[in-house]
């Protein structure tokens, strides 16, 4: 049974309390999330018991680590449903796609063929995209939105043509928190002989996820949103796509041979990817954070979160001062703007004053600068929910927002 107090109890952060003594209100956990113990403890553990780097000793210390970090991929493939030989480590989200703009785009791209994204995705599916079509002279394309914000099969599928070599999408919008169908979408991407690559940062940490029956040639996200540690992601590929792929980066650890006549030989997907030493510890953090959301249930956090995100948006739509601009969001990300005498406050007033009361909210463009043209406004306040956070919060969180005034936002910054 999901108990939400029990599982607070394992974060050692939801125990004290904010700068201003306030008991802490975390809900930006769209740009991170907070850790539990058995994360900690694991990271703990590599630096205060088993420190060796991985694959360079031969010493039995080496060896029990070699197996540990090999042991977190097995967990990452049986969490997606894919081969482990299909699970890359990375520093992130980030890292992921450029590695496959660059790894893949470069060597399959060629003038005239086109990349499809949309207006809200996120920097890092964004920008790489824009620099392999400037490399490549390809071209970069918007699939349209719907009047909500979501990606709909028709609108894939009346841009795809021939030319189309590339679709790059969010799975979860990181501003409007609505679900893609992948599956469908992955279907009519494949009928083109395109590739689909899914960026799986904010829904792989909500909902259960099945590469294998999404049908999607890639996928990446982020241990710090689900519980892990920093600067650690995965980067999911198809093997017959991983073979025929460029690492962005060479190194150590991931060559068989070099030598003074030029000639290299890198080893096997997917250690070929993986240069220089990586984040170790993180990477046994992950593994943590994995067999943590295991025990909870995925389905069990989707569930809790949707009920969470209902009444949020039910509490914060009473408010007279409050415009939400996704009351339709499938997950627990919530986008809004307080006004005063009908003008918006600007966000970063807001979230310093409601920071004030030890709430925590994330104010901006969250990094989908394209997106502001689709909302017609510059940026907007989020609420980011976990499996964590309870109704108290939400009410905390919608008491405040009835005494924020601009006024009230001017006070706190002076």
């Amino acid at each position: 049974m999901f108990n939400v107090d029990k599982i607070r109890q394992d974060f050692p952060m939801l125990q004290g309390k904010t700068n201003e003594g306030k008991p802490l209100i975390y809900l930006d956990n769209g740009a991170t999330t907070l850790k539990p113990n058995s994360v900690i403890e694991a990271v703990t553990n590599y630096y205060q018991n088993i420190t060796s780097n991985i694959n360079r000793g031969d010493y039995k210390l080496a060896y029990l680590v070699d197996q540990a970090y090999e042991k977190t991929r097995e967990v990452v493939a049986d969490f997606i449903n894919c081969q482990s030989k299909e699970v890359v480590f990375t520093y992130g989200t980030t890292h992921s796609l450029n590695q496959i703009a660059y790894g893949y785009g470069l060597n399959n791209l060629k003038e005239n063929d086109e990349i499809l994204i949309t207006v809200a995705e996120h920097a890092s599916n964004t920008l790489p995209w824009y620099q392999l079509a400037a490399i490549t002279k390809a071209k970069v394309k918007f699939i349209p939105l719907d009047k909500t914000g979501k990606i709909t099969v028709e609108n894939v599928r009346k841009m795809l043509n021939e030319n189309v070599k590339i679709v790059s999408i969010a799975q979860v919008s990181n501003v409007l928190g609505c679900i893609s169908d992948v599956k469908a979408i992955a279907r009519e991407v494949h009928k083109f002989n395109a590739v689909l690559v899914v960026d799986g940062a904010q829904s792989v940490p909500h909902i259960k996820t099945d590469v294998k029956d999404l049908d999607c040639d890639f996928l990446v996200f982020s241990a710090h949103k689900m519980c892990g540690p920093t600067a650690v992601g995965v980067m999911y590929g198809k093997y017959h796509l991983l073979e025929k792929m460029m690492p962005l980066m060479l190194g150590g650890g991931m060559n068989l041979h070099f030598d003074t006549d030029f000639n290299v030989k890198l080893k096997a997907v997917p250690y070929k990817f993986e240069a220089g030493t990586s984040n170790i510890e993180a990477v046994l953090g992950l593994k943590a954070a994995i067999k943590y959301l295991k025990e909870i249930g995925m389905d069990n956090i989707a569930n809790y979160e949707k009920q969470l995100k209902d009444y949020t948006i039910s509490e914060l739509k009473k408010l007279d001062n409050v415009i939400v601009y996704n009351p339709e969001a499938d997950i627990g990300i919530i986008s809004f703007n307080v006004l005063d005498k009908g003008k918006i406050i600007f966000g970063q007033d807001v979230a310093s004053y409601l920071s004030k009361h030890g709430l925590c909210l994330r104010s901006g463009n969250h990094c989908a600068k394209n997106l502001w043209q689709y909302l017609a406004v510059d940026s907007t306040v989020r609420c980011a929910l976990y499996f964590y956070n309870t109704k108290e919060e939400v009410d905390k969180l919608i008491e405040v927002l009835k005494t924020t005034t601009l006024e009230n936002c001017v006070d706190v910054i002076l």
